[in-house]
């Protein structure tokens, strides 16, 4: 019998409390681990893996692009920047658009476009409203942004201007900004990701763009988790019928490969001019071809479609064997972006769920979060839940 493959990484900077497996290969919605274990990837890399594993469009288009050109710089021109460029322009009803590596590099450039906008307004010292239990990023900025306590600690002093105010509140919102001429920008998440799948409501989404129209401030939503198709539409902001003026993307914008987008309408479009910001990497071809795949992908298959059902499907299942009992505290989310809220922490399940072969998060101390892969299909939903649920009713059992 060949020895267990213990999963470590000695060298590596302890910064991520890991569960102990080491991932080696996947196949659509499903990974094995270096000893041959099997596991249903509820988790998909944390919503980046909108294609799942392996999948038998995506590889062979990477495979191609890899044999061509990986790397150019942005001194030149890169076909595929212009082409999802355009296919993003077109998906979200804006301008254009900045392309980066990452959801924080996303986010440091939306907090750089809506400040540079309150410069050339005249303000100098210019403040954007954020929110309690955001999460944007660990730079020293995002992290400003961010609204937990916890993931800032150790790091002041943190940056300043920045206005925090609670979540779907539009009078605590003109309370917290009356009389103040500073104010340039509104940044939230349409749905919070980490701070527990945390959705903004359709009216309050609403009333914020009405109140920066009527201020002349920028509406900038992060839809680094919750965009690309993961609600059923490619952007969850879409559902309350309004547009942002400064929106980053990532995570599932290259189906795993590193990419980061800030998303500019009209108002935000031509505040960044030639040196006012860069990045090394961002816009690679290899990232191109990784954007410009995903979203034909997304369209030949109809994975907004399937999100919205399939994960309707997930949350009914989710419901039905878990809403209602003690020690459930809610079911949320939309789409394949779900949550399900307890009244303990439960980071406990993590480890367990893996143990029954089931990959998933627990965030916010006591919310399980689910954003699988947006291929998964109805029978794997059941067999999620089918792990999951009892899972869920043991760890409540165990509770005083």
């Amino acid at each position: 019998m060949t020895a267990l493959i213990e999963a470590s990484s000695p060298h590596t900077m302890n910064t991520y409390g890991r569960v102990p497996i080491a991932l080696s290969h996947g196949q659509g919605v499903r990974v094995w681990d270096v000893n041959g274990k099997q596991y249903l990837d509820g988790l998909g890399g944390i919503a980046v893996n909108t294609l799942g594993h392996n999948h038998p469009k995506l590889v062979p288009a990477l495979q191609d692009q890899v044999s061509k050109i990986i790397h150019s710089s942005n001194y030149y021109h890169v076909p595929n920047q212009e082409k999802l460029a355009a296919k993003l322009v077109e998906l979200s009803g804006l301008t254009n658009v900045f392309f980066c590596s990452t959801g924080l590099e996303a986010n440091e450039a939306a907090l750089k476009l809506a400040r540079k906008f309150g410069h050339d307004k005249g303000i100098e010292k210019p403040e954007i409203v954020v929110y309690e239990k955001a999460f944007h990023g660990r730079s020293i900025a995002t992290l400003s942004a961010t609204g937990n306590v916890k993931v800032q600690a150790g790091f002041g002093p943190l940056v300043e201007g920045f206005i925090r105010v609670p979540v779907n509140d539009i009078a605590a919102l003109k309370q917290a900004t009356e009389a103040n001429p500073n104010v340039v920008a509104v940044f939230f998440e349409a749905i919070q990701g980490e701070g527990g799948v945390n959705p903004f409501h359709m009216d309050y989404l609403r009333q914020c763009r009405a109140l920066c129209d009527e201020r002349d401030w920028l509406l900038m939503i992060d839809e680094v988790q919750c965009g690309m198709g993961r609600t059923g539409k490619w952007f969850a902001h879409q559902w309350a019928g309004i547009k942002p003026d400064v929106m980053p993307l990532a995570k599932g914008l290259g189906s795993g490969v590193p990419i980061g987008a800030v998303v500019a309408g009209p108002k935000a479009a031509h505040i960044f001019q030639p040196g006012n910001h860069g990045t090394t990497f961002g816009g690679n071809p290899l990232a191109m071809r990784a954007g410009v795949e995903t979203i034909r992908i997304m369209e030949e298959d109809g994975l907004l479609a399937n999100a919205a059902s399939t994960g309707a499907h997930l949350k009914a299942a989710l419901e039905r064997e878990l809403g209602g009992l003690p020690g459930v505290k809610d079911i949320r989310g939309q789409g394949l972006m779900l949550g399900v809220e307890l009244a303990q922490p439960c980071g406990v399940l993590v480890t367990r769920a893996a143990e029954a072969g089931l990959l998933i998060s627990v965030t916010a101390d006591s919310v399980i979060r689910l954003v699988p892969p947006l291929i998964l299909t109805v029978a794997e939903a059941d067999e999620l839940v089918a792990i999951l649920a009892p899972l869920v009713k043991a760890f409540l059992a165990e509770q005083p």
